[in-house]
């Protein structure tokens, strides 16, 4: 039996508006057309659900507070301000995370050296190497891996599958998904002589081959802050001999690359397929939408907001909306689709003014 609340105490937990039957026990939360019971809570925040509470088996439901809806419908509803913020805590409500049994799996390996917090939960098959240190209260899910003198903070939740390099920091209240990565080399490599790359960037072209490369070794490590979350997939290299560092508060979707050396601010969007290239430095509170590529040593400023699909190739200025590839503000992309759009337009103007040309033209030429 999972967790069950009562129409008031959500209604308090949500700061909403009660209105009707305080005492219905709430088993479930539930989108109006997968109600299946009268436990179940019935989430219609949006406007364009509201017609599904009318055949529903629900007793009470979340709404918005611009909802019209019939009364004695139901025998309550709360009513929010803001809903997605009410969906974040009605969704934190009714989490019923997976569980790992408190102290250490008979099958986990700890190394000599390492130090581990009270009350924490070590998985199956965990590996903490040598001198590592993990924090009071978090949770090691199965096939985790933690490298030697790697800190983890109290409170964290690591997925299975994850692996944390040596000498990596993360932060107190952390979480890391499926099979993330952190603290892997930095994809960092030289040629002996001046190579294709840097002749294309001096001179426009290829005028050099690349007849060995060599490896950068990463000595640096990676820091995560406080109450950063890292999806499913992610990789974030350790820098060369800086650190990479993830700033407070950030939250990082699945399949993202960070480079070596990379700085991230505090409380930024980092969406799916993001990849940010070495010595890129991303200001605070930044987004950046889905499949976004930002190159090498790009500075991208406070507060900027980059849209999906887009490539960074230059500095991005603090409140900068940009878009595009290569990315440029939002006014000039706007523009710039305008103008494609009137292109055909245009070329049918033209050839209609050219065919009434050659016309005078073969009309003087019969004078």
């Amino acid at each position: 039996m999972g967790k069950t609340c009562t129409t008031s105490e959500i209604a308090l937990a949500l700061d909403g508006q009660l209105v009707g039957d305080g005492h219905i026990v709430i088993a479930r939360v539930a989108h109006p057309s997968d109600v299946r019971g009268e436990a179940d809570l019935a989430l219609a925040v949006d406007k364009a659900l509201l017609p599904l509470l009318t055949e529903s088996e629900a007793r009470a439901a979340v709404i918005g507070k611009d909802a019209d809806i019939e009364p004695g419908l139901l025998d309550a509803i709360i009513i929010v301000e803001r809903p997605r913020l009410a969906m974040a805590k009605l969704t934190a409500l009714f989490a019923e995370p997976v569980p790992v049994e408190p102290g250490i799996h008979p099958s986990a390996v700890v190394e000599p050296g390492a130090q581990l917090g009270e009350n924490v939960s070590i998985g199956p098959q965990v590996y903490i190497g040598a001198d590592a240190v993990i924090g009071a209260n978090s949770v090691l899910h199965p096939h985790v891996y933690v490298g030697p003198e790697a800190e983890i903070g109290e409170g964290a939740l690591i997925h299975a599958g994850v692996k944390i390099g040596a000498r990596v920091l993360i932060g107190d209240r952390c979480i890391v998904h499926f099979n993330a990565s952190l603290g892997a080399d930095g994809f960092s490599f030289v040629t002996p002589q001046p190579g294709s790359v840097e002749s294309a960037k001096s001179t426009g072209t290829v005028a050099a081959t690349n007849e060995e490369l060599v490896r950068i070794g990463s000595l640096g490590a990676v820091i995560v802050g406080n109450d950063v979350e890292i999806g499913a997939n992610t990789s974030i290299d350790r820098g060369t001999v800086a650190a990479t560092r993830i700033g407070a508060g950030t939250k990082i979707d699945n399949q993202v690359q960070i480079g070596h050396n990379v700085i991230v601010g505090e409380n930024c969007l980092i969406c799916g397929r993001v990849g940010i290239a070495g010595s890129a430095v991303i200001g605070n509170r930044v987004v950046l939408g889905g499949a976004v590529g930002v190159a090498d040593h790009v500075r991208i400023g406070d507060d900027a907001v980059i849209m999906a699909m887009s490539g960074v190739g230059g500095h991005v200025p603090p409140k900068g909306l940009y878009g595009g590839l290569p990315a440029k503000s939002r006014e000039k992309v706007y523009e710039e689709h305008i103008n494609i759009s009137r292109i055909k337009f245009l070329i049918k103007k033209i050839e209609s003014l050219t065919a009434r040309l050659d016309a005078l033209e073969q009309g003087k030429k019969n004078d």
